[in-house]
């Protein structure tokens, strides 16, 4: 068990930094500094209390990346209530049964989603409250919370009359074996949980945070990814606000064009980043550089083609901001092609692995230490096993056990259970391999994993890395139908229309990128046919393709 009790955690930094900028939102002039954002937090209590809420009750949240998103997050866990976070593009019918299953009695939201969302099928909520302005949107018959709203400033006025200073931050002393989130996961299964996340599971994120990545009062981040996202949550938000900097909510989609811009104003001392994002720069910003005639002759001669390294990788980093010290890739794996570029070009980043189960993080190192194509070191307090006969080169399911892993699934016995081993590991899912120095490496999803016709095993994710590196490609799905691997591609229709190429040409391209694949694959990874899709692929709220979808296809 973690020392360090969580929640004290920040009502120590909200005293240690009170007068640095804490939260803003993009392209507002206004900044909360840790004072202000403690006295927010302060006035959600009153009117908690006013509420009657009890500890442990729960707390629905749904909206994009906002300073009162974070206010609202903050004020349930060191109140002691349990937050509950829903990814925003979530359908009605999932906040729904989310908001139901949760139990919760209160409920923050956006007012664009309340108006898409029917009360009526979330009876046991007492109260809704809008993220715009924390007004109330809806109550329960025979509650009183309009006249609490109503009263909130002259009851805060007493409460503090002579004002709300850094003495007055005191939270609950709630111990670490407490849950404090209950996050429902997003999968390709179309199957949602609710994960049970503990307060030490939350600390043993946060804390490794601080020791490893070193953030100092002051230094800026930039919000892009979903807080409702353990990743996001944890390390964008919940660590930088125990390290004392200014966050930056972007609060939009982050388009690589959007976050260039945010980036170039913000300059963050750290990224942290999905895959995604570092693929769709590589696509736009380098490949048409380094496809030019002239630039594939220089960076065949000795010496040029570092100079010409150094200068890509000089107008990445100033494009990203310019002061980082490091990216982080997590979420997903990291396209080997863009990875290797990255390395050649000496590119301050690494990946790391985790879960949503294990709050996030399981492995991970700082670049200075990362071993190419893995996904960092397995972290301290945490343990890691591979269900192999050989675990450092024959690939089974990666198991861990540790500080960061989740209490179980919420009112779900049956899933528990069928998530640990019975000596008490939790069954990620994943495939991988774990190296002499405990560096895990990832082939892909246990679920996904095609048996081939000589029992081979073919990770689909591998192909579909390779496929969606070459022309015209935007996005692939590999599926094995009939013994036979059938690759669906979404074509890259904007790249397309830029040269002036019809799309009556796309077979022929298709049919060209299919043997330029098979070339570069083991043969019984071939595919032996590519079949345009239409539309873009369906995906969860972390935008991994909803894979069960097209199963049958």
């Amino acid at each position: 068990m973690i020392k360090e009790n969580f929640i004290k955690l920040y009502e120590e930094s909200f005293r240690n930094n009170w007068e640095l900028p804490a939260l803003n939102d993009y392209g507002e002039p206004y900044h909360l500094t840790y004072g202000e954002l403690a006295k927010e937090i302060a006035r959600l209590h009153l009117l908690f209390e006013g509420c009657r809420l009890r500890r442990g009750d729960k707390i629905a949240l749904i909206g994009k990346n906002t300073s009162r998103w974070c206010i609202a997050y903050l004020a349930t866990v060191t109140y002691g209530a349990i937050i509950v976070p829903i990814l925003q593009d979530f359908n009605p019918n999932d906040v729904h049964h989310i908001v139901n299953h949760s139990e919760a009695v209160l409920f923050f939201t956006s007012d664009s989603i309340w108006e898409t969302l029917e009360e009526e099928k979330m009876q046991d909520l007492r109260g809704v409250f809008s993220l715009t302005n924390f007004k109330l949107l809806h109550q329960r018959d025979g509650e009183a919370f309009n006249t609490i709203l109503a009263n909130l400033d002259s009851d805060f006025a007493k409460k503090h009359p002579g004002g709300f200073n850094k003495e007055h931050v005191s939270y609950t002393g709630l111990s670490n074996d407490k849950i404090i989130v209950l996050n429902y996961t997003s999968g390709t299964t179309g199957f949602s949980k609710g994960v049970m996340i503990t307060c030490n599971n939350l600390a043993s994120n946060v804390l490794f945070a601080h020791r490893v990545f070193g953030l100092k009062p002051g230094e800026k981040m930039l919000s892009f990814l979903p807080l409702a996202h353990t990743y996001g949550c944890a390390f964008e938000f919940l660590y930088a606000l125990l390290a004392g900097c200014d966050v930056t909510l972007l609060g939009k989609p982050p388009s690589p064009k959007i976050l260039m811009k945010a980036f170039e104003e913000i300059k963050p001392s750290l990224i942290i980043a999905v895959p995604l994002i570092l693929e769709k720069i590589y696509k736009k910003m380098i490949l048409p550089i380094l496809g030019k005639r002239s630039m594939r002759w220089v960076l065949n001669v000795p010496l040029l083609d570092q100079q010409i390294y150094s200068q890509i990788r000089k107008k990445l980093v100033d494009a990203m901001g310019g002061r980082f010290y490091q990216v982080i890739i997590g979420g997903a794996p990291l396209n080997a092609e863009v990875e290797d570029f990255l390395h050649k070009i000496k590119f301050p980043f690494s990946v790391g692995y985790g879960m949503t189960e294990c709050a996030p993080l399981i492995s991970f190192s700082l670049y200075s230490k990362y071993v190419p194509h893995s996904c960092g070191k397995v972290l301290d307090g945490m343990e890691a096993r591979i269900d192999s006969p050989d675990p450092q080169t024959i690939a089974g399911e990666i198991q861990v056990r540790g500080e960061n892993v989740m209490v179980g699934y919420y009112k779900n016995e049956e899933a528990t259970k069928e998530a640990f081993t019975e000596d008490g590991w939790l069954k990620t899912g994943d495939l991988g391999t774990l190296d002499a120095g405990n560096n895990v490496f990832i082939r892909g999803r246990l679920k996904n994993m095609i048996l081939g016709a000589n029992g081979q095993n073919i990770y689909p994710e591998e192909i579909e890395a390779k496929l969606n590196n070459l022309p015209f490609v935007m996005e692939s799905l590999v599926v094995e139908k009939n013994g036979k691997l059938i690759a669906l591609v979404y074509p890259d229709y904007e790249a397309i229309d830029s040269i002036g190429i019809s799309a009556d040409h796309l077979p022929v391209i298709m049919n060209e990128n299919k043997t330029t694949l098979n070339n570069t694959t083991a043969s019984y990874e071939q595919v032996s046919e590519i079949r345009l899709f239409p539309d873009e692929f369906e995906k969860t709220p972390k935008k991994s393709i909803k894979r069960f979808l097209y199963s049958n296809i």
